[in-house]
């Protein structure tokens, strides 16, 4: 708890009994969570100034601690009052600005070592606890919903399209080359783009001389075929069946050697 340990130098003429110093741990939580202490009482006194230390005479009543706080911003003005119910300490604090109250109960002994209240390094334990309890019994319930708002992670908000299979793809943009294709070779690809039909696979049932994987030399419909497609009849990346020989060597079987549909129908 850094900072607590010069506050507890400062007030330990006050501190003389367990109590006192758990009121001052408390004030010091509410420091580090940008509160500062207007003073004692229910009610503002003249010359009053936001401060992180206790006022004076903060520990006159050993029963009831009362004291008033504000937020660095202005935003929230708090009154916390520590009431001693035998051995256990019950935090009432109100927002006076929203009107919300929050409550606490802390066993002194749980965070205090009584006999050890002339050494700061023996006199607080379980330290880590104490500031979970005022973190999550007072800190939160009065703060108002935006300022409870966490930011959404960074890994959901820049997570890859293709990392969620239930997302498309983004289109290609004008003037960009087509991605390459996956190589069909692989026999899982049988099929594959028959059951895209957004084309992010490969491996079609109809034959393709141009995309079957085997070397061809280097044609590209886009650019036109002489006599018979002028450049540009076929767009850049598009899935071209030639309807006539592209020269010497293509390989593959000729698209036209295939039968034509329900060629074993007798009732065709």
């Amino acid at each position: 708890m850094a900072g607590l340990e010069p506050l507890y130098a400062l007030q330990r003429a006050a501190i003389s009994r367990p109590q006192d110093a758990l009121v001052c741990g408390i004030h010091w939580e509410l420091v580090r969570h940008g509160y500062r202490c207007l003073g004692t009482g229910d009610q503002p006194g003249p010359d009053e100034r936001k401060s992180e230390l206790l006022p004076a005479g903060w520990e006159a009543n050993k029963e009831v601690y009362t004291l008033r706080y504000k937020s660095t911003d202005d935003a929230h003005e708090l009154l916390l009052k520590a009431i001693m119910v035998e051995d256990s300490m019950i935090l009432n604090v109100m927002d006076r600005s929203s009107q919300k109250v929050a409550d606490v109960t802390l066993a002194v002994a749980d965070y205090i070592n009584p006999e050890h209240l002339d050494d700061f390094h023996k006199v607080y334990k379980n330290t880590e606890e104490l500031r979970t309890r005022i973190a999550s019994g007072i800190i939160a319930p009065l703060r108002g919903p935006a300022e409870k708002a966490e930011k959404e992670p960074e890994s959901k908000r820049d997570m890859h399209w293709d990392e969620n299979p239930l997302r498309l793809p983004p289109r290609q943009p004008m003037g960009t080359r087509a991605p390459s294709r996956p190589s069909p070779l692989s026999p899982f690809a049988v099929g594959g783009e028959d059951l895209d039909p957004f084309g992010g696979r490969s491996g079609g049932m109809i034959v393709d001389p141009l995309h079957s994987g085997f070397p061809h030399p280097g044609i590209d419909p886009s650019s036109g075929i002489p006599g018979r497609l002028p450049p540009g009849a076929v767009p850049p990346g598009a899935r071209f069946d030639p309807f006539s020989p592209l020269g010497a060597g293509r390989p593959g079987p000729d698209p036209d050697h295939l039968p034509p549909p329900g060629y074993d129908d007798m009732f065709m």
